[in-house]
């Protein structure tokens, strides 16, 4: 096992995750929403259906967007992290644009139909593997949204909803078995997220602050259920 620089040595074995607690519905107002808890590491994910699907999009389209927004709280480190009042700055972006790749890569907006969802990552503390457990929470908390909006009728499939449209009476209402179906259409797969690292030739899972800070290499491995990647991140910190 290899031994910190800064003097502490690893306490779980380097395949051993951190605990992970999810609540569902945190928050009354999302659409969906969870709390999600990896070691110290916590993040509130929370799913909100926009009026309308972005102004880039024509205004006959027939597939969906899901956007992703991501913050540290002010209190979420050891010193307060001041709020980026006038846009997201470099790094906040990079996360964001991360989250929000990979949340596409496992929705077929197709099947999901015209309607934008827009996914807050709000990390309330943060001891390291932010960005993984934000798009551990946002998939857990997509998921949960778009069943909702299939059981309120809001996602429909294709054929149903030109059906509507060319008889101009409300879409058919789907069965148990038709939502459950639709549902696997547009999120086939749910979505995790993992930091690696490489300490003195040796690798640790779910990397902490004190494993990430003294890591020569760290990883960010984004999955989806049936074994497929999304996203393989790679930074040598020391060591090429």
């Amino acid at each position: 096992m290899a031994k910190l620089k800064s003097g502490f040595e690893p306490t779980r074995a380097q395949d051993e995750l951190r605990e992970i607690e999810v609540k569902l519905d945190f928050t009354k107002n999302a659409l969906a929403s969870v709390l999600y808890r990896q070691g110290d590491t916590m993040v509130l994910a929370c799913v909100t259906k926009e009026r309308s699907l972005p102004r880039w999009f024509p205004r006959d389209a027939t597939k969906g967007w899901v956007h992703a927004e991501y913050s540290l709280m002010p209190a979420s480190t050891d010193s307060r992290f001041r709020r980026e009042r006038n846009g997201a700055k470099g790094r906040t972006q990079e996360i964001e644009r991360l989250i929000a790749r990979s949340l596409r890569a496992a929705v077929d907006l197709e099947a999901l139909g015209p309607i934008a969802l827009n996914i807050d990552c709000d990390v309330m503390n943060a001891d390291g593997g932010t960005r993984c457990a934000s798009i551990t929470a946002a998939g857990i908390a997509l998921r949960l949204a778009i069943r909702r909006l299939i059981r309120s009728g809001q996602c429909l499939p294709a054929h149903v909803r030109e059906e509507a449209k060319e008889s101009g009476e409300n879409p058919t209402t789907l069965n148990e078995s038709e939502m459950s179906e639709h549902e696997k259409a547009v999120m086939p797969y749910d979505l995790a997220a993992i930091s690696v690292g490489l300490l003195e030739g040796e690798v640790y899972a779910d990397l902490d602050y004190m494993l990430d800070s003294n890591a020569d290499v760290d990883m960010n491995l984004v999955m989806t259920s049936n074994g497929q990647f999304v996203e393989v991140q790679g930074t040598g910190e020391e060591a090429p």
